[in-house]
């Protein structure tokens, strides 16, 4: 039987450690952003015009003739193509933070783990063919080990702080149309085996409109060691209010890894954003961390400079900086969902 990251002395570090790369697809999809995929593709053209200043990008792109036409896009927004690197591997849609490979780290080795992915449940049987693209990207980078815990899990549905806690919610990892043959211990196992985690902290659900069941990336981030942001809602009459409270209840009471409480700061939720009258899973915390920025989700809203500066009294020694996601959310995620860091 192959050994676990766990047995090799493999982790899954934090958001917030020294990166080497952030990877992206890029968006092409109308049923994704109805009317709204050239505006999307402009904000992933100044993040990678940002994220490219200091660190490697690298973008999946579908063919050589999408290649071409996003270099010029680049070129003329004078984006570090240096720092850029293309990979053309076909993908149907741009979440490569849940269908993409989970990286883990050894004292001198990269890895990678690939989870199954089937579209959040089953939902969109044409999404569920990027299962394919962490072997792809696993091809091309031969140099990684590869690990195979043959379990459904995406990437936005767990958050560690890189010295043994994992956050997740019960509503997502417990979810029927995941595992339906594991049980919680079971699921537990393979984090901790995969994951290389110790402790295990189950938050209840995760925000309105969140079609992912619950992901935690939208509610519950690591910022620093043993300091996470949690999202509240004020407003009792907004649906998010109750399930965010008992959320920070529990967080309130809980330890890490090495039995130490949390410092917890608590971060606004948007107003509701609706499309066609269903709610949207706007939240300020889908931001990314990167090497020496933290671009965040804001929405053009009241909130928007309260959740910045929170922010930016955290993350002293980066700069933060809002990307408009009014219409990035339509596709029910915003910059996290988006990315992936290596």
């Amino acid at each position: 039987m192959d050994k676990t990251p766990k047995e090799l002395g493999f982790r899954m570090p934090a958001e917030y450690e020294k990166q080497t790369a952030i990877w992206l697809t890029w968006p092409k999809d109308p049923k994704t952003w109805p009317d709204r995929v050239k505006i999307v593709q402009d904000i992933y053209i100044q993040i990678i015009d940002v994220v490219s200043s200091f660190q490697i990008v690298n973008l999946l792109l579908d063919d050589e003739k999408q290649l071409q036409v996003v270099l010029k896009k680049l070129q003329e927004a004078i984006v570090n193509l240096s720092n850029v690197k293309f990979h053309i591997i076909k993908t149907v849609d741009a979440w490569i933070r849940d269908y993409g490979p989970t990286f883990v780290i050894s004292e001198d080795s990269l890895g990678m783990i690939n989870w199954t992915y089937n579209a959040w449940g089953n939902k969109y049987e044409e999404l569920k063919k990027d299962n394919s693209v962490p072997l792809k990207i696993f091809e091309e980078m031969n140099y990684l080990k590869i690990f195979d815990p043959k379990i459904v899990l995406e990437g936005g549905s767990i958050e560690v702080d890189g010295q043994g806690t994992v956050i997740v919610t019960e509503q997502c990892l417990l979810n029927k149309n995941r595992n339906p043959n594991l049980s919680k211990a079971q699921i537990e196992k393979n984090l901790c085996d995969f994951l290389n985690v110790k402790k295990v902290i189950w938050l209840k659900s995760g925000i309105v409109g969140d079609d992912t069941d619950g992901h935690v990336d939208d509610i519950t981030r690591f910022v620093l060691h043993k300091t996470v942001v949690t999202c509240v809602e004020k407003n009792q009459n907004d649906k998010n209010h109750k399930v965010l409270a008992e959320n920070l209840k529990i967080l309130k009471s809980s330890t890490d890894a090495n039995s130490k409480s949390f410092d917890i700061i608590e971060l606004p939720m948007p107003e509701m954003i609706y499309a066609n009258k269903k709610p949207l899973p706007a939240s300020y915390a889908n931001f990314l961390i990167t090497n020496e920025a933290v671009l965040v989700p804001i929405f053009n809203q009241k909130n928007d400079e309260r959740a910045l500066k929170i922010l930016k009294e955290i993350f002293t020694n980066r700069q933060v900086l809002g990307f408009n996601c009014e219409d990035v959310v339509w596709g029910l995620g915003a910059i996290h969902c988006l990315s992936q860091q290596q």
